[in-house]
């Protein structure tokens, strides 16, 4: 250590400026570490004796020692200064010194002055680099630090014959924060008589360690006494982070404090004396990070090597999907024993007992696999779908079943298979003994559904199809009906000897319930399930009525013409009535067709024929638990409440995103019927392109539909977003699997009514599904939506909906075609609105004049063609699905197909408007134009409701024409189609009409 000694003024030590007048060093012994301390070591040289004086001398124990030095107290103004040479900090931010020194007690001196003292002051500088050799002007200039004033806990003043007897003190100071590469030390005396025996020069830290299986660098203390440094732990070799981030904190004595995080060993490795992790031994296992040991392989496995994390099974031994690491390996059971059959009429219970191996595993569970085969054996076919299993057919705990639905007379091959937990792992088929029974004659099966097709206030006719096993020759059918509001058992009975009956002698709008049954000459079959039907009212048979007189009345001329007309409005009326209550009931029922359809196809079943909706709700839709669903976001706002994006995690499924349709607050029971009618809808159909329903809950608050979610959202807006980025095939792609999906809902006759690019999903591999099935828009009367119009009471996507729709409320498959037709057209132009800005009316009337849309830009003429097809007039005349699907396929396989692009006419092929009408600036008023049309019936209809100049007339809307009494279709057509051809010659006329 150097040590330098100089002599300044009081003046220039408190101005820290004066310069030092001298320097002196010595050279000391110095330890260099310590447990926790590093000690600064330093060369000392040689140095001139000024004041302070190197001296021989004695410490506490009498041992020489050399000493710095002063005692000038009989001289006045004392300024002695000692100084270190240059100190490197190495990377401290604290430096402690400890200094061990003596003091002479004043009072021991004989005539000492007053200004004799018994303390000294310790001083720093900081620099980058030494700065100071003896004799520069560094000791002049440099402005030092007082670190403190050190004051002797005792001083000495006996004096023995072997010299003065000196009493040693220590002393510890420290500053900071540093900041430079190091920094000089000062010690000054101004007017005490003392020793400077040594000083250690050192800084705190805290030692490299390994703790919580971290090993945690060394690391100095901080700044302060009280500073806490972070150090950032390192997962000692094999094993893993528990949490992160894992560290400890460095006090400012040097000791970790405050551990924060840990690590544990790998899955495969042990905890061997606190701080390493072992691999496991051969024949062990450690499934698991953690603190845990490793584990003897269960029963049936091995592990050949170390660190294992699993032992394998040995051949022929399996684990579960479900089975843990350390459960032991199991087998797969032998196959049910003494298997016996019960057989009545079409039903047959099947019991067995138990295997006499269950392969060590308590899951066993048994599969029935029903067969059909052919009187000589020869083939067998997998049963149909509608034979019914109970409990069930897959995962029976129970070593009994009740097989039924069986048909008549038919040869059945029963394979009762036993599975447990480890069979799906097995190379070798599921253990299994086999039974052959043949069924007896039987009763036919239940009728699916009925059909209204009129009504009267008295009356009402029914059909409906065949049971879909008739298990024989029918007989004939049993009705039983009654009033809703009375009790069953004052029903009444029926016979038909069709699938088709008349009720009669009923009360004027009463509901029923009805039910029908089957008769063959093994019985009677189940009543069908109880479907409510409606006769007209008095105020129903009225409205009719009065619509039809103004007929009757304009053509009544002459007698034979008066009978004539009589004849043919009665024939009108029947019709119209059967069309009007059809009308009304069909927002409630789809049409049922007669035709057995597709073998093994289901049919559609309304959910609004149920009496009660609920039961068609628990039949055809899945409950799921609440706690399975998470919210996450509203990605929208339907007719009944918010739409969100969420998930759903089923038990033993993987978690998938969801879209949740809910229920707002505050509805009523009609509101929570027509929310989930169309879960009731949906979870009939399965089907790659139909939207899948994931279930509902209804249990509790909100009441939910959930279904798949779709990334891609509704089709229209998507195509609008990603206008012209997509290739004819690939459109013609997305246009293929919509009409799958439509081929479906059609052969299980099923009719839309709303198919429109809005109501179809894509998903993010640009799959389009069908969705949308909800029915409650067509029995609401308030819907602002432009793109609806009344007609028949009821509202319909008037640019998307086929003539004879729109007319008489005629849905059928083929008027889905022609909505169909509508999409293909959206599809091609990107979201373009069909027929642009034309009002409703003005797209009626066009259609009517046999217009259609013209192709989009860079449609291929095939596609346009398909368009055109769809939109025939005669919906007999259309193609089906099917054809649809077909046709698309070809363009698909044959891409050359679609080269070929259609020509866009500059004017369209069909006029708007029916300009063959007379010019209307020759009538003088509204009477002459009413008669002009063969419309005088209305005449005091429109004079009466303010409609009194041709002006007024052009203005009229079709909610004005049913304020005004006009209700028939027909009519309304007819006098708004001349309306608009009013308004037009109106505009082109120079001078306005009278």
């Amino acid at each position: 250590m150097y040590f330098q000694r100089s002599h300044r003024s009081a003046a220039a030590v408190e101005h820290g400026s004066t310069p030092f007048l001298a320097l002196i060093a010595i050279r000391s012994r110095i330890i260099e570490r310590c447990l926790t301390h590093h000690i600064f070591a330093m060369p000392l040289v040689d140095a001139r004796m000024v004041e302070w004086e190197e001296v021989s001398g004695y410490d506490e124990n009498l041992n020489t020692i050399r000493t710095y030095q002063v005692c000038n107290v009989f001289e006045p103004s004392q300024n002695n200064w000692l100084l270190t040479t240059f100190i490197n900090r190495r990377g401290a931010q604290r430096i402690y010194v400890e200094m061990r020194f003596t003091v002479r007690d004043c009072s021991s001196i004989p005539n000492v002055p007053g200004s004799c003292k018994e303390t000294f002051n310790l001083y720093y500088y900081e620099s980058d680099a030494v700065i100071a050799t003896k004799g520069t002007a560094f000791w002049m200039e440099a402005p030092y630090l007082k670190v403190d004033t050190i004051a002797a806990d005792e001083s000495f003043s006996q004096v023995d014959f072997g010299g003065r007897l000196m009493k040693v003190n220590t002393e510890v100071r420290s500053f900071g924060p540093l900041s430079k590469n190091g920094f000089y030390l000062a010690f000054q005396d101004y007017g005490a008589c003392m020793s400077l025996l040594a000083v250690r020069v050192f800084y705190k830290k805290c030692p490299s360690v390994v703790q919580n299986f971290a090993i945690f660098p060394e690391t100095m203390t901080g700044a302060e006494s009280t500073s806490l440094v972070i150090a950032r732990g390192i997962c000692i070799p094999n094993s893993e982070e528990v949490d992160v981030p894992i560290k400890l904190y460095c006090n400012g004595d040097g000791e970790w404090m405050v551990p924060i995080g840990s690590c544990t060993c790998k899955a495969g490795f042990e905890p061997d004396n606190g701080n390493v992790c072992r691999a496991c031994p051969p024949g062990t296992f450690k499934s698991n990070q953690g603190p845990g040991l490793c584990l003897q392989c269960p029963p049936n496995s091995r592990s050949a090597g170390e660190a294992a994390t699993v032992c394998i099974c040995r051949n022929g031994y399996y684990r579960g999907d479900a089975d843990l690491p350390d459960a032991p390996c199991t087998s797969v059971p032998s196959g049910p024993r003494n298997v016996i059959s019960i057989v009545n009429e079409t039903s047959v219970i099947l019991e067995w007992h138990s295997p006499r191996e269950t392969g060590g595993r308590e899951d066993v569970v048994y599969n029935i696999v029903c067969k059909k085969c052919r009187s000589d054996r020869r083939s067998c076919s997998h049963c149909d779908d509608n034979v019914d299993f109970l409990p069930r057919q897959l995962g029976l705990t129970d070593t009994r079943v009740l097989i039924s639905n069986l048909l008549a007379h038919t040869l059945y091959s029963f394979e009762i298979q036993a599975v447990n937990g480890v069979s799906n792992r097995s190379p070798y088929p599921a253990q299994h003994v086999s039974i052959d029974i043949t069924t007896n004659q039987a009763a036919p099966s239940i009728v699916p559904i009925m059909h209204q097709i009129s009504s009267t206030m008295k009356s009402f006719t029914l059909s409906w199809p065949q049971p879909e096993q008739p298990n024989g020759i029918i007989l004939d059918y049993e009705l039983r009906f009654y009033e809703k509001d009375h009790a069953e058992i004052n029903s009444t009975v029926q016979r038909s000897k069709t699938n088709t009956a008349r009720v009669v002698s009923l009360r004027p709008g009463t509901v029923y319930v009805v039910q029908v049954r089957a008769r063959t000459v093994a019985g009677f079959g189940k009543y069908s399930s109880k479907m409510c039907f409606q006769t007209l009212t008095d105020d129903d048979f009225k409205s009719e009525l009065r619509e039809q007189l103004p007929l009757i009345a304009g053509s009544a001329a002459a007698g034979v013409v008066f009978i004539v007309s009589l004849v043919a409005i009665c024939i009108v009326c029947n019709r119209k009535r059967a069309y009007t209550k059809e009308a009304v009931y069909s927002d409630k029922l789809q049409h049922y067709s007669t035709g057995r359809g597709s073998p093994g196809m289901k049919i559609y079943i309304d959910p609004f024929t149920y009496e009660d909706p609920n039961e068609a709700v628990r039949e055809f839709a899945k409950e799921i638990d609440v706690s399975t669903v998470k919210i996450e976001e509203v990605i929208g706002a339907g007719e009944f409440g918010e739409v969100y994006k969420g998930r759903l995690k089923l038990p033993g499924k993987r978690e998938i995103y969801v879209a949740i349709k809910t229920l707002k607050a505050g509805y009523v029971e009609k509101q929570r019927r027509d929310f989930l009618a169309e879960a009731s809808i949906m979870g009939q159909f399965d089907h790659p392109n139909i939207i899948r329903l994931e279930g509902v809950v209804t249990k509790s608050r909100p009441v939910m539909i959930v279904t798949e979610f779709m990334e891609n959202g509704a089709l229209d807006s998507f195509l609008r977003q990603n206008d012209g980025q997509f290739t004819v095939i690939q459109l013609v792609g997305m246009m293929r699997g919509i009409s799958a999906g439509m081929k479906y809902l059609s052969e299980m006759n099923y009719v839309h009514r709303d198919l429109a690019a809005r109501n179809i999903l894509v998903n993010s591999n640009l799959v389009c599904k069908v969705s949308d099935f909800g029915l409650s828009r067509y029995l609401q009367d308030d819907t602002s939506d432009p793109s609806y119009t009344s007609s028949l009471g009821g509202k319909i996507p008037v640019r998307w909906t086929a003539p004879e729709a729109i007319a008489y409320r005629k849905f059928t498959s083929a008027s889905d075609v022609w909505s169909y037709g509508v999409v293909m057209w959206e599809v091609m132009s990107f979201g373009e609105r069909p027929y642009w800005d034309m009002s409703n009316q003005d797209v009626i009337n066009a259609i009517e004049q046999d217009y259609r849309l013209p192709p989009p830009m860079d449609c291929p003429s095939a596609l346009h063609q398909l368009m055109l097809d769809c939109w025939q007039k005669d919906r007999n005349a259309r193609p089906r699905f099917t054809d649809i699907v077909s046709t698309l396929d070809k363009m698909i396989r044959n891409p050359a197909s679609l080269k070929a692009m259609a020509n866009i006419p500059a004017v369209p092929s069909q006029p708007l408007l029916d300009r063959s009408i007379p010019d209307f600036n020759t009538f003088s008023s509204v009477e002459d134009w009413l008669a002009a049309i063969k419309m005088s019936q209305y005449r005091d209809n429109f004079l009466n409701s303010g409609f009194t100049s041709l002006q007024l007339v052009a203005q009229i809307t079709s909610e004005d024409l049913l304020r005004i009494g006009v209700t028939l279709a027909g009519h309304q057509k007819k006098i708004l189609s001349n309306i608009q051809t009013m308004r037009v010659q109106m505009s082109q006329s120079p001078t306005p009409m009278a």
